[in-house]
């Protein structure tokens, strides 16, 4: 093997671990996402952890902010909550700044 083989295979590893810690960031995202908005509609610890895992699934279905923040929206506007998108987008965007941040400290 050369060295560039060796350069070529440090990259691929280097990429694949980026793009699966990319997938855990957006998929804590979305639960953290979920449990804020159970929170808003005043679900029980239970159903607020359902819920999550429940936008978390739905994510995997058919991938997109959009999708998430179509069904957030329906279900806060579902449970008689005042929000709008902009407001779902913003906390959507503090998520992932959080989510982030617990990925980063559970590596230590």
């Amino acid at each position: 093997m050369t060295t560039f083989d060796d350069r070529e295979r440090a990259f691929e590893n280097m990429y694949a671990r980026d793009q699966e810690m990319q997938f855990r960031i957006l998929a804590r995202r979305d639960r953290l996402l979920g449990q804020w908005a159970a929170n808003l509609m005043g679900l029980t610890e239970v159903e607020a952890d359902t819920y999550a895992r429940d936008l978390v699934r739905s994510d995997f279905e058919e991938a997109g902010d959009e999708v998430i923040v179509r069904k957030v929206l329906g279900d806060l506007t579902g449970a008689g909550v005042e929000c709008d998108e902009s407001r779902i987008r913003e906390a959507l965007e503090h998520k992932t700044v959080e989510a982030r941040r617990q990925m980063i400290e559970a590596q230590g």
